[in-house]
């Protein structure tokens, strides 16, 4: 007589979370080890059984006692924040017994791409290329020492570093229009892109050059009235300057 006046569905979802709140004590009871919340969220005997598998990496402490030349040399570089065993894997062994066991090496193309090969979610100015293209079939290290990556020479282009923007630029009305024509890029950021920066346009009479009713450019190329139009914001809050065509 208690559940009079209730809808019908409710008793059953009454019995199944019960049924549920008993299923979890029982598990609680039997089935969680005993030293579970022993540390916190997690089986407190997990930390000695971590701790009784062998050790197969050996830190890059360890590397120094013997190849402190080349840890300077890394140190020195761009790779100063890799660990000796991202590329040479596990090294606890070659430290053990270090004519027995020799770590690996990689040779081929596709372990620097796992770092460099193209990928928009990566930093701008963050080396990057496109496999098929990129010197293909040669060997990184053909051109590149692995414990000082610097380029052997600066880059060319700008889609040496900015792939994603090149790319896309690539396919819109501004293919055409040299990077420079919008920044002023200093000599010194060819080899130092990280310490001196190119410029970007801070003035809507960057695009005006191309884009004003006065410009002494192609008929063909847009042109606006840069007192009226779109006042009082600049270009590139309602057009990508790489792709102005999505606005």
């Amino acid at each position: 007589m208690r559940f009079k006046g209730l809808p019908k569905q409710v008793i059953p979802l009454l019995v199944l979370f019960a049924i549920v709140i008993s299923g979890l004590v029982i598990a609680r009871q039997f089935l969680v080890p005993e030293s579970f919340g022993k540390y916190g969220h997690y089986r407190a005997n997990a930390v000695d059984d971590i701790a009784a598998l062998p050790i197969s990496y050996s830190g890059y402490k360890a590397c120094i006692d013997c190849h402190d030349d080349i840890y300077a040399t890394k140190q020195a570089s761009n790779h100063s924040g890799l660990s000796c065993e991202t590329c040479h894997g596990p090294c606890q062994d070659h430290v053990s017994d270090p004519t027995e066991f020799i770590p690996t090496a990689p040779r081929d193309r596709g372990y620097c791409i796992l770092c460099h090969g193209y990928n928009p979610s990566r930093p701008s100015g963050f080396p990057q290329i496109l496999p098929d293209r990129h010197n293909p079939g040669e060997a990184c290290m053909s051109c590149h020492q692995p414990h000082n990556p610097e380029l052997p020479y600066p880059p060319e282009q700008c889609s040496a570093c900015h792939r994603e923007i090149a790319t896309r630029k690539m396919v819109s009305h501004h293919s055409s229009v040299a990077c420079t024509v919008c920044h002023t890029v200093p000599e010194a950021h060819w080899e130092n892109p990280r310490q001196v920066r190119a410029t970007k346009p801070t003035s809507v009479q960057t695009c005006g050059q191309c884009h004003s009713v006065n410009a002494d450019s192609p008929s063909r190329i847009p042109r606006i009235d840069l007192d009226v139009h779109g006042k009082p914001y600049l270009c590139w809050d309602c057009h990508y300057p790489h792709f102005p065509e999505a606005n």
